[in-house]
C-alpha cells in the first residue's frame, strides 16, 4: 500500500515537500474508526511505547507515583531537574548512573546540552525508564545486570503488558535507541493501547494517565510538543516517538496514532493537532503547533498544512 500525504510544506505558495504516512483514530472499544494509510502492519512505536512499559512495570512491582511515574513515561529532555531527580532515583534503589544500560548523551534541551562538559547516560532522553526498569528489578528480586536482555523477566513482564494492552501479539522485537527491548505491533494497536490507558478508571494503566498528565514537562520539557499538547487539551495523555511517531488518547478513550513514512517529526505536531480537532477537543491553546512556520531569510514564508481529516 502506497499510504497518503498527510502533510505538505509549502514554500511562497509552491509546494517543495509531502510526508506521506498512515493515521489511524480508534473509539473506546478500540475499533478503527478512522484509517488513513496502511495501519494494519507492524511497525515500531519507538518512545510512544513508554506508558505501555511503565504499566507493565507498575505490575511488576515498581512502586513510583507522581512525578516519578511520569519521568518513567518520558523522552525528557536532560534539563537539571529531569538530570538531578534521576539520579535521586538511582540513590534511592542503591544504583548508580554506572548501572543504567543506556548509552551516554547530551540533552535535548538546547541550553542544557551547551552547559553540559561531556555526554552522560543519566542526560540521556531514556534515562528516566531505565531508572525504572532497574528500580523494577530491584524491588521485584531480579538481577540488574542484564536487564535490558529481552529474555530478562523484567523484559518478560513488559512484553506480556504490552500485548495485552494492544489487543495483538508482538511479531518482532528489535533494539530501541536507547538499548532497551522495541516491540513490534499495528498503528491500530498503539492507539487502542492509549485509549486503555487514558481511559482507565483504576489500577496501573488510570496511575500512568494520571502521572503524565499531572506532569507534562516531566514528560517531555520545555518547548516539546508532548508537554504542549497536554498541557492544553485537558485530559490528553501523549506520547511521541522517533522517526515519526506520535499517539495520545483522550479520557473517553478515543485515541489516535500516527507514523510519518519518512521519519519526519516536523509532520506530527499540524497532524495532531487536526486529529484532536476532529475529535471534538479545544485546541485553541495549540496555535503555534497547528500551521508551524517555514522560514526564508529570517521571515515567514510558508507553512507545513496538513488535509482535513475526513
Amino acid at each position: 500500500m502506497t499510504n497518503p500525504v498527510l502533510a505538505e510544506v509549502v514554500r511562497s505558495d509552491f509546494v517543495e515537500s509531502v510526508h506521506r504516512g498512515a493515521l489511524v483514530i480508534t473509539g473506546p472499544e478500540g475499533e478503527a474508526r478512522l484509517a488513513l494509510g496502511d495501519v494494519a502492519s507492524p511497525f515500531f512505536p519507538r518512545s510512544s511505547n513508554k506508558p505501555l512499559q511503565s504499566v507493565g512495570m507498575l505490575r511488576a512491582g515498581l512502586g513510583f507515583t507522581g512525578e516519578d511515574l511520569a519521568l518513567a513515561c518520558a523522552s525528557h529532555s536532560g534539563e537539571p531537574v529531569h538530570v538531578k531527580r534521576v539520579l535521586e532515583l538511582l540513590e534511592v534503589v542503591g544504583l548508580s548512573e554506572d548501572d543504567l544500560a543506556c548509552p551516554p548523551d547530551f540533552p535535548l534541551h538546547v541550553p542544557s546540552m551547551r552547559d553540559a562538559a561531556e555526554p552522560r547516560r543519566v542526560m540521556m532522553n531514556c534515562s528516566g525508564k531505565h531508572t525504572a526498569m532497574l528500580a523494577t528489578c530491584v524491588r521485584a528480586g531480579w538481577p540488574v545486570a542484564g536487564y535490558e536482555a529481552p529474555d530478562h523477566p523484567l523484559q518478560q513482564a513488559i512484553a506480556d503488558a504490552v500485548s495485552e494492552l494492544t489487543g495483538e501479539p508482538i511479531v518482532h522485537t528489535g533494539v530501541d535507541g536507547c538499548g532497551a527491548p522495541l516491540f513490534a505491533f499495528s498503528l491500530t494497536g498503539l492507539a487502542r493501547a492509549f485509549g486503555r490507558v487514558a481511559s482507565a478508571t483504576s489500577g496501573p494503566a488510570s496511575e500512568v494517565a494520571s502521572a503524565m498528565r499531572a506532569h507534562p514537562w516531566l514528560v517531555a520539557g520545555t518547548g516539546r510538543e508532548d508537554t504542549a499538547l497536554m498541557s492544553a487539551v485537558d485530559g490528553l495523555v501523549a506520547k511521541a516517538g522517533a522517526e515519526g511517531v506520535q499517539a495520545f488518547a483522550l479520557p473517553d478513550g478515543f485515541a489516535v496514532a500516527m507514523k510519518v513514512d519518512d521519519g519526519a517529526k516536523r509532520a506530527c505536531a499540524p497532524l495532531a493537532v487536526e486529529a484532536l480537532r476532529y475529535l471534538g477537543a479545544d485546541v485553541s491553546g495549540l496555535e503555534e503547533l497547528t500551521h508551524p512556520v517555514v522560514s526564508g531569510g529570517g521571515q515567514p514564508v510558508g507553512e507545513i498544512r496538513v488535509p482535513q481529516l475526513r
